[in-house]
């Protein structure tokens, strides 16, 4: 067969694959996560048994992937989905320490078990529409035939499918994999699961029976906005509080889903392109600030940001794209971050919904807390004081390494390039096959100009502080309420405490104790409610006869009354 006839063939929409923009787009990120977390696993997971099996099911799950995204039938879709799965399971085990088999578990369970409910949808959805084939309505284009979300069954059957997508991507209540495996599992399969490639995947599968499958409505739109403002906060919110790197990390992934699910939500081109930009400029940063967090965790020893600090000068390529990464999520201008957070700020502006002052402040105020998060993370990590652990460490300054600097590197690069040229992105090439309207207007970011302010404000900056250092000054060694460092170490600030008095706030108080007992936690509210109805029925037929009788005599009297 010639390579003319198998193009031909992806471009029929009523065969099993089908290339388009959109996931042509996504399997590129895909197969480039895969060759960096590659090339940074062969530094990070030497000496690790079964490595071929950990090569194995990195090319298993980015074949999967591809399979999902230019898959047009449903069972094909299904049974990959379901595989992916399982990769994410037999991955996560690869990690060393005590809780990684829950998580793996708890993972499987939360994305496993949502695999049930798209099967639902699917068949719900084939029963709408009378087709086995993806091919009728899993179209790449606005104006193919949809079904409208006005019957019970329609809502059901895109409810069921939605939910697999959130609990693939992370969004709340089906977020809580997420830190557990982000803590537990090994760096480069955290960078390039949990960070990218399911978020690639949970987001594309919304936008796709968002925007090809059902018609959406104005009370639907609404319900994914609210969900997503949800989730920014939530998690956020319990990122500000954690005090393990990793697991840090983990919840500012969820909390950033929630910014593509309300970019999709506003129903409007900019918004939507917002929402599916920010899914690959997420994939890109956090990639990096988990590849970033694992060489600290490999010099260091630890994840505990107690633990840590002072590591900016023994690593300083580190701790630069780190830096990077850190203002890409925090939405700091000119970086990719921002320049998709603008384009869902202006969505939202131009959504026309009702509550879209509640959405705008949410996402705002998500991007200020992602900020004050970072300056945390930065100093507990990079720019504080070394802990007693770290000095007894005796650390020295040496070069990254190419299995960790490459993908650092690369990272890094984008997260500039992204945003700086992001007035030179054709959105409406890129997503608009998969938009209504025109993307061709006013509110898309001009990064360019901005850019060009920005490095003059810094460059006055840098000669400002040069010419301070021109004068002769007194050098004083740095103290705290009059005590030296140096020689009392326990009064070094290690920036985990910087907002413990949040946790203290009037109803904050109440959320966060309610958050330590595990009551958001879809997985355990599941568990506890599973326990105590097996315990009502253990209690209930426990096996004696006497037990058993009484209840034939109840049963016999509710029949009587019934009759009478």
């Amino acid at each position: 067969m010639s390579i003319t006839s198998v193009i031909d063939s992806l471009k029929n929409p009523n065969g099993l694959f089908r290339v388009e923009p959109l996931s042509l787009l996504c399997a590129a990120f895909a197969a480039m996560f895969l060759v960096l977390v590659v090339v940074y696993s062969i530094g990070s997971m030497k000496g690790v048994r079964g490595l071929w099996r950990y090569y194995s099911y990195l090319t298993a799950t980015l074949a999967l992937s591809l399979v999902v995204l230019f898959s047009t039938n449903f069972m094909v879709l299904l049974v990959s989905w379901g595989l992916l799965g399982l990769m994410l399971f037999l991955l996560i085990g690869f990690g060393a320490s005590k809780g990684t088999a829950e998580a793996a578990r708890k993972t499987m369970i939360l994305v496993g078990g949502t695999d049930a409910l798209l099967l639902l949808g699917m068949v719900l959805l084939w029963r709408l529409f009378s087709n086995g084939s993806l091919g009728g309505i899993f179209r790449m284009g606005i104006g193919a035939s949809h079904i409208p979300l006005t019957g019970s069954l329609a809502v059901t059957a895109y409810v069921c499918m939605a939910a697999a997508a959130f609990a693939k991507a992370g969004l709340m209540p089906f977020h809580s994999w997420i830190p557990d495996a982000a803590e537990h599992s090994p760096i480069p399969v955290t960078a390039f699961l949990p960070a990218s490639l399911d978020k690639l995947l949970g987001i594309y599968f919304l936008a796709r029976i968002s925007l090809d499958v059902f018609t959406m409505t104005p009370a639907m739109n609404t319900v994914l906005m609210a969900l997503g403002s949800i989730t920014i906060l939530g998690a956020v919110m319990m990122a500000l509080v954690q005090h393990d790197l990793k697991r840090l990390l983990g919840y500012h992934a969820v909390s950033q889903v929630g910014y593509m699910v309300l970019g999709i939500g506003t129903g409007v081109p900019l918004g939507i392109a917002g929402g599916l930009f920010h899914m690959f400029n997420h994939a890109i940063y956090k990639s990096c600030l988990f590849l970033s967090a694992g060489a600290a965790e490999k010099r260091t020893g630890t994840s505990d940001l107690d633990s840590m600090g002072g590591l900016a000068r023994v690593m300083p390529f580190v701790f630069g794209a780190f830096l990077v990464a850190s203002l890409s999520i925090s939405g700091v201008p000119p970086f990719n971050g921002f320049a998709s957070k603008w384009l869902i700020y202006q969505g939202i502006l131009r959504s026309g919904d009702s509550l879209w002052v509640l959405w705008l402040v949410a996402a705002m105020v998500g991007s200020a807390l992602t900020v004050a998060s970072f300056m945390k993370l930065l100093h507990a990590v990079f720019l504080g004081q070394p802990s007693e652990e770290v000095r007894a460490l005796s650390l020295e300054r040496k070069p990254a390494g190419f299995s960790t600097g490459l993908p650092l590197a690369v990272l890094s690069l984008l997260c500039i390039g992204l945003g700086v040229f992001a007035w030179k992105l054709p959105f409406g090439d890129l997503f608009g096959s998969e938009l209504p309207g025109d993307l061709r207007m006013p509110g898309v970011w001009d990064s360019g100009l901005a850019t060009l302010m920005i490095a003059a404000g810094l460059v006055l900056g840098l000669l400002i502080y040069l010419s301070g250092r021109m004068r002769s000054v007194r050098i004083a060694p740095p103290f705290v309420g009059g005590e030296r460092l140096d020689r009392n170490p326990s009064m070094r600030l290690s920036g985990v405490d910087f907002y413990r008095t949040v946790s203290d706030i009037g109803v904050l108080r109440v959320l966060y104790r309610l958050a330590l007992k595990k009551l958001f936690d879809l997985y355990v509210v599941c568990d506890r409610t599973a326990a105590g109805v097996g315990a009502v029925f253990s209690f209930l037929h426990n096996g004696l006869l006497s037990r058993y009788l009484l209840w034939f005599l109840i049963g016999l009297v509710v029949i009587c009354f019934m009759l009478i």
